[in-house]
């Protein structure tokens, strides 16, 4: 029996498998909600062409040591997972046992949060005092190509193992910055990056306070609150919470801090997916300190991203803060990870994250009650002069800038802001009490 007959029937051998797991799980599905408009008959033909190619490349691709049956099964895996959704991702064994590995111990890396925006790897924001943040990386700078390899149809996934590795070694970045137009070759250190959640807590002026999360993680919330404590120690009867170029983190983290500042009972968050497929979850506000006696104001960017437009979007809607700043970044899905038999698996997005009010985040952000545009120059001025002042004015940046004229309008903004709530309110308090006795 002929090498081409063997694999012919080995081919049919797998669809016919193939659309048996199929039927069973499609007939569950169907029992659920019958909304597709795929018959069995279409996934047979469907099934059908595919053999057909595989047996194609099989018999006359070029180079034949690329046509191994779990190549090409890969390879269709890998087209089909990425044509959903930047997300969602096949991922081999190897890169399925590194991603379990990423809780675990140290890594190298640069200290940058990516994503996808037009099918372009697109900087959502660098993490303070990382390599990535002292080499002069910004929001919105577009990732050309790593180390020389072009990231043209690049997974995220893939692109984060290409930049992580060993702390000391090297990578080159090319990015285009989109104002001013400008590529540029960077070439950064990795290192192990370990970044402080909340910082900043300070008074400012008039008995407001301010403090910054960097990143949503486990102890973000504890360290907030001891922050608060330290300020209302000293006085404070207003808030600013600075979440600009907090790419995000922990979803839990995020409901710990936006309870903090709602009542018990306020719904804070949920997440849907396909109706009576993916999930569904609501998220309330729990435990036992609700600030509620002070105005609070909320500084947000374009590198403001998921669990940081989570908090925005509860805090927004439920009309607790005012948001001053830019439109958010827009990341806000849910991935599942299912292992296959192999020891490979598959990343799904199976939800979307969706405010108290049912705004959908994803790939739409929280707008702010205060538009106030800061340029990413503008922006990074402000950041890096942040950082020496924080850092006892050492120069630990590969940047060369004149920050004297580094002004934060948007945080001057949240200031006014915040002012003219309590002289409002000082006001009404007055009105009320010569009200009360005229």
């Amino acid at each position: 029996m002929s090498a081409t007959i063997i694999g012919r029937r080995f081919l049919w051998l797998v669809a016919v498998l193939f659309l048996g797991i199929n039927l069973v799980v499609g007939a569950k599905m169907a029992a659920r909600a019958d909304k597709t408009n795929d018959t069995d008959s279409v996934a047979f033909e469907k099934m059908q062409m595919l053999t057909e190619v595989m047996m194609l490349i099989r018999q006359n691709y070029v180079d034949e040591e690329k046509t191994q049956y779990k190549d090409l099964l890969y390879g269709a895996l890998r087209g089909m997972l990425q044509s959903l959704d930047p997300h969602s991702q096949f991922m081999e064994p190897e890169m399925f046992s590194d991603m379990k590995n990423d809780t675990a111990g140290e890594f190298g890396g640069l200290g940058i949060i990516i994503g996808m925006r037009e099918g372009v790897l697109t900087v959502i924001a660098p993490m303070e005092d990382t390599p990535a943040f002292r080499a002069g990386i910004m929001h919105g700078d577009k990732i050309m190509a790593i180390d020389g390899a072009s990231t043209e149809n690049i997974s995220l996934q893939e692109a984060v193992r290409k930049m992580r590795g060993e702390p000391g070694t090297k990578v080159k970045v090319r990015i285009l910055r989109v104002k001013p137009q400008e590529v540029k070759e960077i070439e950064i250190v990795r290192a192990v990056i370990k970044v402080e959640s909340v910082k900043g807590a300070a008074i400012l002026e008039d008995h407001i306070g301010y403090v910054r999360i960097v990143q949503f993680n486990e102890p973000t919330a504890e360290a907030l609150q001891k922050g608060l404590d330290e300020l209302s120690a000293k006085g404070m009867n207003a808030l600013i919470l600075d979440l600009r170029n907090n790419p995000g983190g922990l979803l839990v983290s995020a409901v710990d801090v936006s309870q903090k500042f709602l009542k018990r009972g306020a719904k804070i968050v949920s997440t849907k997916g396909r109706p009576g497929v993916g999930l569904q979850s609501e998220y309330e506000a729990k435990g036992k300190v609700h600030l509620l006696d002070y105005p609070i104001v909320v500084l947000v960017n374009g590198g403001s991203a998921s669990a940081s437009e989570i908090v925005a979007g509860a805090l927004q809607d439920h009309r607790r803060a005012i948001l001053i700043g830019e439109k958010t970044f827009g990341k806000g899905s849910v991935q599942s990870v299912q292992p296959l038999e192999d020891g490979s698996a598959i990343r799904l997005t199976t939800a979307k994250y969706y405010t108290p009010n049912g705004r959908m985040i994803h790939e739409k952000g929280i707008e702010p009650d205060v538009v106030i545009p800061m340029s990413a120059e503008q922006w990074q001025k402000v950041q890096i002069k942040r950082s020496r002042e924080e850092l006892g004015n050492e120069e630990k940046d590969d940047i060369k800038l004149d920050l004297e004229h580094a002004t934060d309008t948007q945080l001057e903004r949240a200031i006014d802001v915040l002012k003219g709530i309590r002289l409002f309110q000082s006001h009404a308090v007055q009105s009320r009490q010569y009200a009360k006795h005229p």
